[in-house]
């Protein structure tokens, strides 16, 4: 007996010997790349004469100063660190996700904004969902992707204000996907999960894991290890071959890049898409990409003092900036401290005010009479600003009445059935009721504790197995001519990727299945998606382009970086390095709306000081580790008015990256 126990013994020690000599043999590390990562590293404060970058990636801002250096313009190289973005940021900001924008003309002295979020299929109704068993949209799935809107971004700019080919631009991001980048920390931390998650993904979107395991669900990434992008570089490549032919055959720089545009919406990138719809049950039809369009808008603003705030439409959450900044206008806050107390405390109310009526009001104006001339008066800032207290609010605090501070009228269609309606495209928008106005939101519909059963079991099998990608990236440009670009660029490889290494991702999780919120879903409308753009204005002239990936953070770390400019005098290194906070006394964004009230969480520094003087003004203090990436990573292009200097800064919680010439 003894002898057969010490053979099984044997055996199983022998297997598991055999098993780590193999695991060893087959999990090491690829080439190891030269590659000065500056996560968590403090940097100078970026300087320039003639132009300055500041984007989510340090080889983002070098193609994008390269391209300058070329003759390029803002436009160009915006483009192509945007290409290289999606290259080397993929599992964060990926081809051919969202992509809002903001652009400054220095030419006309304009800003305008573009519209960078895709639409619902035509397919995706409130019906569709709740019959198969969904109290919320969810990931995984090819119904969790909105027709992809970066294409038409590239070539709307590109058209409009660019000088160069797409077959100029992408060339840079093309040559990294193919010749391989090293893996930073941020990329690193994304997909580094444990082997057993890393089984997970692979079973859960096996194509997807091919992309980003390169199908050994085994091997763990490395430091500074090689990492590429075949696929997506032929992608890219097999685009601007398309613009290439039509310049061959006579087609002039307009015609060509309307070429790329339609070969993606309509040519063979588009019938892989559907084909995948068709099969899995999707939503996406060929007329969805076909007839798909974004389309120039005149941007929405605020002022601070001197200042005026830029943000697109409320196809984005980026108003809140202009919004909460006015409700803060007029109050000393120099006087409070930085970061004090009082000082956070302040700032975070406006945040929540500003919050709340994102939650009430913000939609897709195409759909939604958005009373956006009174959500940014300053009279309705004035009376927002009287909602200030003296302890934390604790839970989400009321909504105001913009629509009694509206000049123009906004002409409404009652009793409109949404649910009636979800089903059809061009309805009607919808109005607003305020007869519940100074009820706080409600957030039981959209708790966690409202989904199925079917949907627990979806998030926690997911949440256990591990999300491939989070987060967004940034990029922030100003050319030798003044002209400066502000993009936002996102998507995660959270549903099935669809072959060529085209990531589709999961912004229609942004909608709600509540037809009486403002982002409801329907048919041919855009979410409520957090990436936005931010750019400044002081005394009428440009002084600066700035944004940050982050989700429901985005708004708040733009908020606090543009006071760490403007109140407390610091220069943009200094003000992105800063410690910050974060609100989550609102349902999140993202489905499942998960909601917090009262919940305040401090980066280590504040919260080892003033924590536990939070805690008695009555937030939920959460304490978080310095520099932590959930905090956003704003980066920031400022031109000094006076002098006409450059600066640029880029936070150190991601790879982020400023350069100038």
């Amino acid at each position: 007996m003894n002898r057969i126990l010490k053979y099984i013994l044997g055996s199983f020690l022998s297997v598991i010997v055999l098993l780590s000599v193999l695991y060893f043999a087959f999990s090491r590390p690829n080439q190891i790349l030269e590659f000065n990562d500056p996560y968590h590293q403090d940097r100078p404060l970026a300087e320039g004469s003639k132009m300055m970058v500041a984007s989510g990636h340090p080889l983002a801002t070098r193609v994008a100063l390269e391209i300058l250096e070329k003759g390029g313009n803002a436009a160009d190289a915006g483009i192509a660190a945007l290409l290289v973005l999606n290259v080397t940021q993929g599992e964060e900001a990926s081809f051919p996700g969202v992509a809002p924008l903001l652009y400054y003309d220095a030419k006309k002295q304009a800003v305008e904004s573009y519209i960078g979020a895709g639409k619902a299929p035509s397919k995706a109704t409130i019906e569709y969902f709740q019959s198969r068993g969904h109290k919320y949209i969810p990931t995984l799935k090819y119904s969790s992707q909105l027709v992809p809107a970066s294409p038409d971004v590239i070539v709307a700019l590109l058209k409009k204000y660019g000088t160069m080919s797409f077959g100029q631009i992408s060339a840079p991001a093309i040559k990294i996907a193919e010749e391989g980048f090293p893996v930073h920390r941020i990329l690193l931390r994304n997909l580094n999960i444990n082997i057993f998650k890393r089984l997970g993904f692979s079973i859960l979107l096996p194509y997807n894991a091919e992309i980003y395991l390169d199908k050994k669900w085994w091997k763990p990434l490395y430091h500074k290890e090689k990492f590429s992008r075949p696929a997506l570089g032929r992608t890219l490549r097999e685009i601007a071959n398309v613009e290439s032919q039509a310049i061959a055959s006579g087609s002039d720089r307009n015609k060509a890049l309307e070429s790329v545009r339609k070969y993606f919406y309509e040519g063979p990138i588009a019938d892989r898409i559907v084909k995948a719809h068709d099969l899995n049950d999707g939503t996406m039809t060929k007329s969805d990409l076909s007839t798909y369009s974004g389309a120039w808008e005149k941007p929405l603003q605020g002022k601070y003092g001197s200042y005026t705030i830029f943000s697109n439409q409320t196809w984005n959450q980026g108003a809140v900036v202009p919004i909460a900044l006015q409700i803060l206008e007029g109050i000393d806050l120099k006087s409070m401290g930085h970061n004090s107390p009082q000082y956070i405390h302040t700032v975070a109310q406006a945040i929540e005010l500003a919050m709340s009526d994102r939650e009430k009001y913000f939609g897709d104006p195409s759909f939604v009479n958005v009373p956006t001339e009174g959500l940014l008066s300053k009279e309705y800032a004035n009376e927002r600003r009287k909602l200030l207290q003296s302890n934390a609010f604790g839970k989400t605090p009321p909504f105001g009445n913009p629509f009694q501070f509206q000049k123009r009228n906004l002409s409404f269609k009652a009793g409109i059935d949404l649910k009636k309606n979800s089903s059809q495209t061009g309805i009607p928008k919808i109005q607003i009721d305020l007869s519940d106005d100074k009820k706080p939101v409600d957030n039981n519909s959209s708790s966690l504790a409202s989904r199925s059963s079917e949907e627990d079991l979806e998030l926690s099998f997911w949440e256990k197995t591990g999300r491939i990608g989070r987060d967004t990236t940034y990029l922030s440009i100003i050319d030798s001519e003044g002209n400066s670009l502000s993009l936002t660029p996102s998507d995660f490889p959270q549903s099935p990727m669809i072959e060529g290494d085209i990531t589709l991702g999961i912004r229609m999780t942004q909608f709600r299945l509540d037809p009486d919120h403002p982002s409801a879903l329907l048919p041919g409308k855009r979410p409520t998606i957090t990436p936005n753009a931010s750019m400044v204005f002081k005394d009428g002239k440009f002084f600066m382009s700035f944004g940050t990936p982050g989700g429901d953070m985005q708004t708040q770390a733009t908020i606090q970086v543009f006071l760490n400019m403007i109140v407390f005098g610091m220069d943009p290194q200094v003000a992105v390095n800063a410690p910050r906070f974060r609100s989550l006394n609102w349902p999140d964004a993202f489905s499942p709306h998960a909601y917090y009230p009262g919940r305040l969480e401090l980066e280590k520094e504040i919260d080892s000081k003033y924590g536990k003087a939070l805690k008695e003004l009555g937030y939920d203090v959460i304490g978080r580790d310095a520099w932590e990436y959930d905090f956003a990573a704003p980066c920031i292009s400022m031109k000094d008015p006076k002098t006409g200097k450059l600066y640029g800064g880029a936070d150190p919680r991601k790879e982020s990256w400023a350069e100038g010439r």
